[in-house]
């Protein structure tokens, strides 16, 4: 397809793709829609950033105009199930937009704001629900809502609900959809469970894929400065004022460590903000207009941004951290250099553990990035180069074969959280008992359940050696 025209999509849907200036169709939209639109169950293999929601908000919308029938109360028609709030939030205004001229009774059930709004805004029946799984499981609990009318199921970054532990509340709330339904299943990769869950929800399912584009991470420069623990604050503030920034994304492991970030940033006149599990939705919704609009340049995240959060305008990424999951790093830049523009990513490294983590991050990108030494004489550790020796320009730009740099990310049932964590998998040296300096339950992602692309033929992804699964049994219901 070259045009979304050629979809045949309902005019009322035409004209609102005119308006928002969609004109060619993205590789897996092509792809997706015309499946869709004859009621065919979907399984998709794509980043976020590829234009995945339209793909599967249209031929929803054109199905929904084809038999236009009336809401029970409490029910919905069309159900779709994200990890985080922000990404409901955006899926919903999606659907709000393509749907302007069809007068689409649309909601959102995420948590993080009061149950009893949304129970209000249930209750004559709404044609989209686009909710989290915790909030989604409360309402049904509380007889808030009713799934028995279910007709389109969409699951995105199913993957990402695996890492967040959200798994059993999805085949949970499966179990409570009426069988007869169309399911559009989308992550953007495929582990062994994300495969059996894919198989166990959709019937006869085509699948559709989107090879991870090099050239986004090409325009990537990545930069690794090694420096000593107590000097990053200082750094980055240095590189803050230094650097030609538009708009920053720094990460931190930890909700505290965002926090102090973003005090310390204060203290030499930079103005940054924090979002992170501990904020309220509506800071969290403050802290991030402020960031789109340009009012603050400067946000400071915890891996709850990695995905789901689209904000044009980032010219640089700062891990102040790095991250203990090489898959996560990736997810990170991936906020730069988007919509063909160039991006920054800069990592401060301090003390062995980190510097393991790297090497992971090496290895997964296939690429030895260049290093900048800015720790004081003396203290500077042994641990090992890399394999490959690393380059002397002062940028690298790689491509991970089988990940996009458009991914997005963001434990337990908290969708506000981070991803629940195993833990690092090295111990850390060095770092005492500081509190500060560790991760928070839900704040560290946990590694990526291993697996090949099972029961998804004609997809190749990367294969990384399968780990033992060391996450204790929970025997608690998780923090909604």
């Amino acid at each position: 397809m070259t045009s979304f025209q050629d979809f045949g999509l309902a005019d009322p849907i035409s004209r609102a793709l005119k308006e928002e200036n969609y004109l060619t169709p993205t590789p897996i939209q092509a792809q997706t829609v015309p499946l869709a639109m004859t009621g065919r169950d979907v399984v998709g293999i794509a980043q976020t950033g590829t234009g995945k929601t339209a793909a599967f908000a249209l031929p929803i919308l054109h199905r929904i105009l084809e038999n236009r029938v009336r809401v029970q109360p409490k029910s919905c028609r069309v159900l779709v199930l994200s990890p985080t709030r922000e990404l409901s939030g955006q899926i919903l205004d999606s659907f709000n937009a393509y749907g302007r001229h069809i007068r689409l009774t649309s909601t959102l059930a995420i948590g993080g704001v009061p149950m009893g709004r949304q129970v209000r805004s249930l209750m004559q029946g709404v044609e989209v629900l686009v909710a989290t799984p915790g909030r989604l499981l409360d309402l049904v609990q509380s007889n808030g809502l009713k799934l028995g009318q279910v007709e389109f199921l969409v699951l995105d970054e199913a993957d990402r609900m695996l890492d967040m532990g959200f798994i059993n509340d999805i085949r949970k709330i499966v179990g409570k959809l009426p069988i007869k339904r169309q399911t559009l299943f989308f992550s953007a990769t495929m582990p062994k469970d994300i495969a059996e869950l894919a198989e166990a929800m959709l019937r006869d399912p085509a699948r559709v894929a989107v090879t991870p584009v090099a050239s986004t991470v090409e325009r990537i420069t990545q930069r690794i400065i090694q420096v000593d623990f107590a000097a990053k604050a200082g750094i980055l503030a240095q590189l803050l004022k230094q650097e030609p920034v538009d708009r920053a994304l720094i990460f931190t492991r930890t909700k505290h460590g965002a926090d102090k970030v973003v005090k310390g940033l204060a203290k030499v006149g930079i103005r940054a903000d924090a979002i992170h599990g501990n904020k309220s939705q509506n800071n969290r919704e403050r802290a991030l207009a402020a960031f789109r609009s340009g009012e603050i340049r400067t946000l400071v995240a915890t891996d709850i941004a990695a995905r789901g959060i689209d904000v044009d305008g980032i010219s640089h990424v700062f891990n102040f951290d790095l991250p203990n999951v090489p898959e996560t790093y990736v997810h990170r830049i991936g906020r730069t250099a988007r919509a063909g523009a160039e991006g920054v990513a800069i990592s401060l490294i301090a003390g062995a553990e980190e510097m393991g983590y790297l090497r992971d991050i090496e290895r997964l990108i296939r690429v030895a990035l260049p290093r900048e030494d800015r720790r004081t004489p003396g203290t500077r550790d042994t641990a090992p180069a890399p394999s490959q020796k690393p380059s002397q320009n002062r940028g690298a730009r790689s491509a991970p074969r089988g990940h996009a740099a458009n991914g997005h990310s963001h434990g337990g049932r908290s969708h506000e959280q981070s991803p629940g964590s195993k833990g690092p998998r090295r111990p850390r040296r060095g770092g005492g008992n500081n509190a500060a300096s560790q991760p928070t339950r839900h704040e560290s992602p946990r590694p990526a359940q291993g697996g090949n692309s099972e029961g998804i033929q004609g997809v190749a992804f990367l294969h990384r050696e399968s780990r033992p699964n060391t996450q204790p049994n929970r025997t608690h219901r998780p923090q909604r």
